[in-house]
């Protein structure tokens, strides 16, 4: 059955060693600020919101001895550093798939843009269903969520997504957006949503916006599946995905 409850940790645990590519981890906190640099703690870098996921590549000391997360950003290159006490290292039990013993031709998602829902099947039997928000048409163009077939052939579990100006109406710079499933080559996504709970009518630039919760279901439920230490994983034989009125 898709109906499985979220692994949650009650307490963040510092870790003391990384695997050799690093470790995905996410927010556990309501809001987190990184620094530019361990030695001038004065200079916020980025704040990073409740269940937002990021890559540390390294954990590293302070002159006064405190640790600190060293954070790879996966749109600019840059680094930036957290708290441990903010963030906990996920395992392979939170992104472990679900359903993997169906057939992956019985599974398919149906976007009803009318009632702005995403419901799951698997052998046309309603697993999950969520409220979500998809494209909308502003001022500076048309981002309506096409009608149409698809298929979540690219996932990762982390993106830094930003447009425009971010002081623009509709710019956006948005680190950690978690659990991504691409469905288009020009990067429209289910993702989690961590800056607006505004479900159930249109309002993002084109792609599927769902809680982060329900975002990691239907990161985990889909194919291709992702193995843990991985950033990225493609396959065009992925979950089919049905955008209707």
């Amino acid at each position: 059955s898709g109906a499985v409850q979220p692994v949650e940790i009650s307490t963040n645990v510092a870790v003391s060693t990384l695997p050799a590519n690093g470790a995905l981890f996410e927010v556990t906190v309501p809001y987190t600020d990184t620094l530019w640099s361990t030695r001038l703690k004065r200079f916020i870098a980025y704040r990073l919101y409740y269940s937002t996921t990021h890559w540390v590549t390294e954990i590293v000391r302070d002159k006064q001895g405190g640790s600190w997360y060293k954070i790879k950003d996966d749109k600019w290159g840059f680094v930036h550093y957290a708290s441990p006490a903010h963030l906990r290292m996920l395992t392979a039990e939170h992104v472990a798939p679900i359903s993997p013993d169906v057939p992956a031709h019985l599974k398919r998602l149906e976007i009803r843009l009318g009632s702005q829902t995403v419901i799951a099947y698997e052998d046309n039997t309603p697993v999950y269903m969520t409220r979500a928000a998809t494209g909308a048409k502003f001022s500076n163009g048309d981002f309506r969520t096409p009608i149409g077939y698809f298929q979540t052939a690219r996932k990762r579990p982390s993106r830094h997504m930003a447009s425009g100006d971010p002081a623009a109406p509709n710019g956006y710079d948005l680190p950690g957006i978690p659990w991504v499933c691409y469905i288009t080559e020009s990067g429209m996504a289910f993702h989690g949503t961590y800056w607006h709970n505004d479900f159930g009518k249109p309002r993002s630039h084109g792609c599927i916006n769902v809680s982060s919760e329900a975002a990691r279901w239907i990161y985990r439920w889909t194919n291709p599946v992702v193995a843990l230490e991985k950033e990225y994983a493609a396959d065009y034989t992925g979950t089919s995905v049905d955008i209707m009125e």
